[in-house]
Formats: C-alpha cells, sequence, structure tokens
C-alpha cells in the first residue's frame, strides 16, 4: 500500500491484497489457481464497500440534520463481514463543520477502506485481462486511480460533504464515482464467476478440465479423501484444478500457515510437486513420506517474503515422479494425496513431543504415525504434552524430575513404543467418539504397565547377576577341590580364566543396571543392590586369580579341609541370594505367605552363612599357623580364604539391601 496525505490508498505498485499464500502461489507461476479465490474475495469486498458508503452518507446526514437516535448499522456491518465494533458509534458522533464539511470520526480511514475494497474487487478483473479470459481491466484502473485522487481532499476527520456524495453517487448523468465503479466491478465479477466452472470433483473446485483430467483428481482426491477425517475439526485441504497449457495443475492450501503451499503439474506421465514451507524440518519430513515412490527431489531452496513471520524466510523444493503407465501415476496421486493431513499442526505436535525424547526420536514418532495413517491432531486434541505429563506423574506417583524424560526413565525403546501408543491410542479414540477421560485412563494404564515391566526387567537383571555369583562360587569351590591333584595347574588356570569372564559378565549387568536407572525410588534400588553384589563377584574372581600362585599339593592338608568348607559355604550363600531375589518378586501385601516365608528364611541363611564364614576363616588361620609348610601355599590359603569371607560379607549386605527394599514395599503398599 502507498501512504496518500491521510487516506492510505492501495495503487497499481502495491499488492494486490492477495494473501501471502496467494502471492507464493502466483509467485510459482500458477495465476490461474488464484483467479477462483480472487473472484470470490472481491464479492466479498462488494459487500463490504457497500457498507461503507451507506455508512458515510448516514454520517453526512447527521452532519447536516443531526437526529437524537440516529442509527448506528451495526447488523449491516456485521452482515458484510466488517470486525470493528467501534464503527458502530461513527454516525452518533459525526458533527457538521464550517465550509459545507463534515467531521466524521476516522473519515481517512474510512475513505482508505472504501479504496481498499475497490482494490480487491479490480484484482480479479485485471488477473482475468492478463489470463485473456476478459477485458476492460485497464479502464476500471485508470477510474480507480481518479477516485483515490479525489479522496486526497479528506483530512483526518473532516471531508467536504460533496465528495461524499460524489463518491457515492449512482447517478450517471452526474459523472462517474467510486460507487458506479463498484457497480460496474460487481457485474464484470459475476460474470467471471460465470464463465469459470463451478464443478466439483470429489470435493476438488475444477475449471476447464477434461475428461482425463478428471480422472487424476478423482485419484488425488481419494487419497485426500481416505485421510481427511485425521484433520479433526481444523480448517484446509481444500483442492483446486485448472488447466495451464496442456498440463493438469492441482493446488491444495494444506492448512491456514502462511507460505504452506502444494503445487502439482501433470502432463503425460510425469508429476512434478512443488512445496513450500517455512518450518525446514516439516519440508525435509514431507520428503521422507516418499520412500516406496522414486520421486527425485531437487535441492531444497530458500525465498524471502516479507509479509511472513520468522524473518520472511520460507523453503521451497521440487519433486519429479515418472510413472511407467496411468494407473502407477494415479496411485502416486492418491498416495500423494493421502499424505498431507500429517502435515497440518505438525510443527506444533513435534514440539509436544520433544518434552519427552529426543528431537530426532520424537520426529521418527510422527513419521511412524503417518506411515500407519494416525496422525498427530487426535494427540493434540486430547492434551498432548499434558495428556503425558499427566500420566508420568501417575506412574511415578510426583512430578517428574526437571530435565528428565521417558527416554531416562524407560530407555529409548519402550520411550518410543510408549509414544506411539499414545498417538495410535488418542487416534483410535478420537475417531470412534470415546470420551477424553477415557483415553487419558487408557495412557495412565499403559505408562504405569511400562513402569512395571522396566522394573520386572531389572528384576531380571538382578536375578541374572545373582546366577553369575552361584557360578563364581561353584567354580571356586571347584578350584579349592583341585588344590590337592597333581598336575592341577592347567585346570587351576581354566577356572580362573572362566572366573574373570563371569566377573566381567556381572560388570556388565551391573552397567545395564546404572543405564537403565530412571532416578525414581525402585530403580536406584536396583543400582544399590547390583553395586553391593557386584562385591561378591569381585571378591570371588579375585580367590579365583590366587589358585594361579599355587604350587599344587602345597598347602596344609588341614587348612585345605577348612578351606573347602568355607568354599561351600559360599556356595550355599548364592544360592540363597539367588533363591531371595528370585521369591522377592512375588512378595506383596496380602499375598501368599508361603513366599513371605521363603524369602525371609533364605535372607536368614545369607546371614548365617557370613556368620560361619567368619568362624571359618578364623579356623584356616589357626591351621595354616600350625603348619609348616612353603610360604607360597600359606599365603595363597589365607588370600583365598580371606577373598571367600569378603564375599560372605558383601553377600550379607546385598540380602540385607534387598530385604528392607522388599519389607518396605509391602508396608507401603
Amino acid at each position: 500500500m502507498c501512504q496518500c496525505s491521510n487516506v492510505v490508498v492501495p495503487t497499481r505498485e502495491c499488492d494486490l491484497h492477495m494473501s501471502t499464500k496467494q502471492e507464493i502461489i502466483g509467485s510459482l507461476g500458477e495465476k490461474q489457481l488464484l483467479l477462483p479465490g480472487l473472484v470470490l474475495s472481491g464479492l466479498a469486498a462488494n459487500d463490504r464497500v457497500k457498507y461503507f458508503f451507506t455508512l458515510l452518507q448516514l454520517a453526512q446526514e447527521q452532519c447536516e440534520r443531526p437526529a437524537s437516535n440516529p442509527p448506528d448499522l451495526q447488523r449491516e456491518r456485521e452482515a458484510s463481514g466488517v470486525a470493528d465494533a467501534g464503527l458502530d458509534g461513527v454516525i452518533a458522533a459525526s458533527r457538521g463543520a464550517p465550509g459545507g464539511r463534515c467531521r466524521i470520526p476516522g473519515a481517512a480511514a474510512l475513505f482508505g477502506q472504501v479504496l481498499g475494497c475497490l482494490n480487491e474487487m479490480l484484482a480479479p478483473v485485471e488477473l482475468a485481462q492478463e489470463l485473456g479470459l476478459d477485458g476492460g481491466g485497464d479502464d476500471y484502473r485508470k477510474r480507480f486511480t481518479a477516485a483515490a485522487r479525489s479522496a486526497r481532499l479528506v483530512r483526518r476527520d473532516l471531508v467536504p460533504a460533496a465528495l461524499i456524495c460524489a463518491l457515492t453517487s449512482g447517478e450517471r448523468k452526474r459523472g462517474d464515482s467510486a460507487h458506479l465503479l463498484v457497480m460496474d466491478l460487481h457485474k464484470a465479477l459475476n460474470r467471471l464467476q460465470g464463465e469459470l466452472s463451478s464443478e466439483s470433483v470429489d470435493g476438488a473446485r475444477v475449471y476447464g478440465l477434461r475428461a482425463q483430467d478428471k480422472e487424476l483428481v478423482r485419484a488425488f482426491m481419494r487419497g485426500l479423501n481416505s485421510t481427511q477425517a485425521l484433520k479433526l475439526d481444523h480448517p484446509g485441504l481444500g483442492t483446486t484444478a485448472a488447466l495451464s497449457g496442456r498440463q493438469l495443475v492441482l493446488q491444495n492450501d494444506i492448512g491456514t500457515t502462511d507460505a504452506h503451499v502444494l503445487v502439482v503439474h501433470v502432463e503425460n506421465l510425469s508429476a512434478t510437486l512443488t512445496y513450500s514451507d517455512v518450518h525446514l524440518e516439516r519440508l525435509l519430513f514431507f520428503q521422507s513420506l516418499f520412500e516406496k515412490f522414486s520421486v527425485s527431489w531437487e535441492e531444497t531452496r530458500s525465498r524471502r517474503e516479507s509479509a511472513l513471520n520468522q524473518g520472511g524466510i520460507y523453503h521451497l523444493c521440487i519433486g519429479s515422479f515418472k510413472a511407467r503407465e496411468r494407473e502407477q501415476l494415479a496411485q502416486y496421486l492418491a498416495f500423494l494425496g493421502s499424505r498431507l493431513v500429517f502435515l497440518i499442526d505438525w510443527n506444533r505436535a513435534r514440539k509436544r513431543l520433544r518434552a519427552f525424547t529426543r528431537k530426532r526420536d520424537g520426529i521418527a514418532v510422527l513419521k511412524w504415525a503417518a506411515d500407519n495413517n494416525l496422525g498427530h491432531m487426535a494427540f493434540l486434541k486430547v492434551g498432548g504434552d499434558v495428556l503425558i505429563y499427566d500420566a508420568m506423574q501417575f506412574a511415578i506417583k510426583g512430578a517428574p524430575r526437571f530435565g528428565e524424560d521417558l527416554r531416562d526413565m524407560l530407555g529409548r525403546e519402550r520411550a518410543l513404543a510408549f509414544l506411539k501408543f499414545v498417538v495410535r491410542t488418542c487416534a483410535e479414540g478420537v475417531l470412534s467418539a470415546k470420551p477424553d477421560s477415557l483415553i487419558r485412563d487408557e495412557v495412565r494404564a499403559e505408562l504405569a504397565n511400562y513402569f512395571h515391566s522396566a522394573e520386572r526387567d531389572l528384576f531380571e537383571l538382578a536375578c541374572e547377576h545373582a546366577s553369575l555369583l552361584v557360578e563364581l562360587a561353584s567354580g571356586v569351590r571347584d578350584g579349592v577341590l583341585q588344590l590337592q591333584l597333581a598336575g592341577a595347574e592347567g585346570m587351576l588356570e581354566r577356572i580362573a580364566e572362566r572366573a574373570k569372564g563371569w566377573e566381567s559378565a556381572a560388570d556388565g549387568l551391573l552397567n545395564r543396571v546404572r543405564s537403565a536407572v530412571d532416578h525414581s525410588a525402585g530403580a536406584v534400588f536396583f543400582k544399590v543392590l547390583l553395586e553391593a553384589a557386584d562385591d561378591v563377584a569381585d571378591s570371588l574372581e579375585e580367590a579365583a586369580f590366587h589358585f594361579t600362585l599355587f604350587a599344587p599339593r602345597s598347602a596344609p592338608e588341614d587348612a585345605q579341609g577348612r578351606l573347602r568348607a568355607l568354599a561351600s559355604l559360599l556356595v550355599s550363600g548364592a544360592e540363597e541370594y539367588l533363591k531371595a531375589l528370585t521369591t522377592a518378586r512375588y512378595v506383596h501385601r496380602g499375598g501368599d505367605r508361603d513366599d513371605m516365608r521363603d524369602f525371609l528364611e533364605a535372607v536368614h541363611r545369607i546371614t548365617a552363612v557370613e556368620h560361619e564364614s567368619d568362624q571359618a576363616q578364623r579356623s584356616i588361620k589357626s591351621a595354616l599357623l600350625a603348619a609348616d609348610s612353603d610360604a607360597r601355599g600359606l599365603f595363597v590359603v589365607a588370600e583365598v580364604a580371606r577373598n571367600l569371607e569378603e564375599a560372605a560379607d558383601a553377600l550379607m549386605h546385598s540380602g540385607l539391601v534387598l530385604r528392607d527394599h522388599v519389607m518396605g514395599a509391602v508396608a507401603a503398599s
């Protein structure tokens, strides 16, 4: 727009009041697609300008012959589509002024509105002339320029009464006027609307298509209509089709976002789509949806449009598809139409998911939702991130810690599986008219199940770790039995090597538990438990290492027998620890009393093993001091005994950690 005096006067050098989306379509060279929309906009402008004419005329009358209760034209304003309720007081506030002038509040702005409506009516007529469909555009522009020149006489709220009469006159014998221009443009618009086909093909507005073109439009609309319900009540997905030379041109408005435009050119067996978007990530997502078709994408380009948000930058890509036959072309167009619904509010859904998992994984969930024809609009409708936060608070019985996401709590695979469940449950629930409250309860229950499942997995890891302790203890006992045998060096080496492998595997399990910690009390417990139990593994592996230092048959026989007893105690203790763990998962308030009894007895025997191991180590020390043996043998027997006693201590500590956790959980349930 250009500023002339106090009146906003649109000129030919200014934009033709098209929306940003229309401007971008025009920049793609598809002006014929703009014409139907511009005609409708022009007809709407005709309604508005007639309201402004009436408003100015009654305001002038109020200035010349004041009435105590003048009309406010509220109903007329609302019917014409003018939203400014402040205009309802203009007539009553108007007053006469010296020199045959009227003081009308906002007079300059009102004249600007009139000229804006004229310009909007003129735009489709000029475009029709450019496309060779109709003439007269140049003459209308000259008449508009003359009307705009007259409007320069307006000074803020002051307007000559004669100017209002001249602009609103409908008598041709008195000369041309803005009112007459409106009347003539209205006729031109009606004529254009009649020339443009109003035919609809499965919901698409089509203009001048041949029979073979309509079949391709039907294919596109078949795909679009197959997923359109997923947008719920969101506006968008309006489709227009026309001919450009020999090409069929399809345009879809997708949603209400500026610069979100899709135009498809179809000629013979080739389809070329041009897609623009202010969000580069959504553009890349859109391209990823076509894996089943060999679409050739040109390098994405960025353009600037001053009317847009985000610095006026939008991104544009072109994808070409060459079909082998017409049926494959129809299949491609149907698939293309079916994908558009997944672009609506995509960026909002991505941001909602980003709060719970990594950015890349959130996009992967949206890709999965599109590939499975579920979409994300129902997820947003039911609550989006609020829905998931509610489920998290329910599952962990409190608010998550700042910065925590589902990936930290459940692990990546479980987090993705849960988010997919949420999207599917929302989509299926909303489409089947389930109450939102029922959908929320289903999401809560599922996440609680995931947390319980994660705890069961941690129990499995703890049991696997305990099984390795049994293997280690049994290996050490076998090594002790080999000590007095001739030629046992090789066997002892193998036992030590196996023990090293078992201890390494136990460390791996501990690290898995550490990485799976979700900072809830339950997960922290498993970390504490396995760290305590890993001390058992370290001590047993150290005992096995000492076997490699023995000279065969060099240990005192009495000490050897006592060492075998101590090693057997550790096997028994490890087995009881495994039994306690296995039983613990079934212990709960109101559960089977036998489970609780078996659990407590296993913990008691672990404690007894620790006490007996203390006595066994002392008796071994006594036997070693009384023996007259090789110093190496004495040293190694003493070290193995010490390792076994340390393992028994760590085993008792692990058992007590397990007991306190189980008893606390029972008391709290």
